[in-house]
């Protein structure tokens, strides 16, 4: 009987896929001869571990699921067996085989009492006690740059994929309601990290089918904006422009029974003035004032030089002179919407949203689009990738800076080297 090894159940998972297993005249716990035909397809879900097995026990091929487990009697400390969904595994693969398994019926499950290569439990508890930036940052430069880059497209659809769940919860709750959806995350992203939340909330204070009543007359769309911001409350006197708006808000107020956003949320302190929560409700103004059907041109657009020149917004003329109400400044530009700012809402929600439509509405050419898009997006540049161009991966895209960003956060924070495209060349590794 093999002694079990201090390693998650996961790590026998990735044994069994990779077909790392000494795989030499095996044989069940129950002394059969047994060939491994086919691993099956790992389950992501509910059920057996893996799915579409075939292995042959004896003289007799059998196809099913397998299940995995450290122990032969967790097989029943998780209720195998009263689930109806285990009823047909195959095969039933331990690091231990403490004791029989039986069906419901009494037949009994063949088991297979796994082992494999030392090296490679030592290789993969290197990576889960390393205390650097990655799990992997001391071997990195032995795995060829290629099977990471071969590793982008899979960490993309993931990160995609992980988007896509926040997308349809939101569209959920907007009775599956696409452009108030994508109006509301568009708004959050015109806050950025700073001031995301106020304007979530601002987005929900004024629907956008209430924005679209008033999308031909730019300064009824601030006055709103601006009113639903609780920001023209915060002074009773101030210049004409100030109190115009603020005269203007009063009517909408009454006509649509408003709710405005405590003023106290916006943040100013430590921002740049360009992106002061001011100038980015006046060009969330503009860009609605701009685009009848948001989402439906955004569905229409074929690249990201379209995307960006409909996101080239900038804040009214007032703005040329002020970052605040009431406070004039000394220098007069115009505030448009900086080319970066514009990648970021790109990457961060049209991306996504295309995405999603085409995985709902079966248009796999929006799906591609996506990605096509961030191919054709500049590489970001934040602390992250600066660790990774440390580390001489070098970015060419949004795309490959994108899954930079999910292999570090979903995949090295978490050491889930198991995952990782390097990680799992490491674990392999009997050098």
């Amino acid at each position: 009987m093999i002694t079990p090894r201090a390693v998650p159940e996961e790590f026998l998972h990735f044994v069994w896929e990779n077909r790392l297993f000494f795989s030499d005249n095996l044989q069940t716990y129950e002394g059969e001869p047994l060939e491994v035909i086919n691993t099956g397809r790992k389950n992501t879900n509910a059920g057996p571990d893996f799915f579409n097995a075939k292995v042959k026990i004896g003289d007799t091929v059998w196809a099913g699921n397998i299940e995995i487990h450290k122990k032969a009697s967790d097989w029943e400390k998780h209720n195998h067996a009263e689930n109806k969904a285990y009823e047909n595994v195959i095969l039933h693969v331990v690091e231990q085989a403490d004791r029989q398994i039986l069906r419901e019926n009494g037949s009994e499950i063949a088991t297979l009492e796994m082992d494999w290569p030392e090296q490679f439990t030592r290789n993969y508890q290197k990576l889960l006690d390393a205390q650097t930036w990655i799990a992997c940052q001391e071997q990195f430069h032995r795995v060829d740059p290629v099977v990471l880059q071969l590793g982008f497209n899979r960490l993309m659809i993931e990160r995609l994929e992980d988007k896509t769940e926040e997308i349809n919860q939101r569209l959920a709750q907007n009775q599956q309601n696409w452009n108030e959806t994508f109006y509301q995350l568009l708004a959050r992203m015109f806050g950025f990290k700073v001031n995301a939340v106020p304007f979530e909330l601002l987005a929900k204070a004024i629907p956008m089918n209430i924005l679209a009543k008033h999308k031909n007359n730019l300064f009824q769309l601030e006055a709103l904006l601006f009113g639903a911001s609780g920001l023209l409350n915060e002074e009773l006197f101030g210049d004409d422009y100030f109190l115009e708006l603020r005269k203007e808000f009063g009517f909408l107020y009454k006509k649509y029974n408003l709710k405005p956003v405590e003023a106290h949320l916006w943040k100013f302190m430590r921002l740049r003035p360009v992106n002061f929560p001011t100038i980015r409700i006046s060009q969330l103004a503009a860009l609605v004032h701009r685009s009848e059907g948001l989402f439906s041109k955004i569905l229409e657009m074929e690249n990201a030089d379209n995307l960006q020149t409909l996101f080239r917004v900038k804040a009214s003329e007032y703005w040329d002179s002020h970052y605040r109400f009431n406070k004039p400044s000394t220098r007069k530009h115009s505030k448009v919407l900086g080319e970066n700012s514009i990648d970021t809402i790109i990457i961060n929600v049209v991306v996504p949203f295309l995405f999603v439509y085409g995985e709902k509405q079966n248009q796999n050419h929006l799906k591609n689009r996506a990605l096509e898009i961030l191919e054709n997006l500049p590489a970001e540049s934040n602390s992250i990738i600066e660790k990774w161009e440390n580390l001489g991966v070098s970015s060419r895209s949004a795309f490959e800076t994108q899954a930079l960003l999910q292999l570090k956060n979903k995949h090295c924070n978490n050491k889930k080297c198991l995952t990782c495209p390097i990680g799992n060349k490491i674990v392999k590794s009997l050098g």
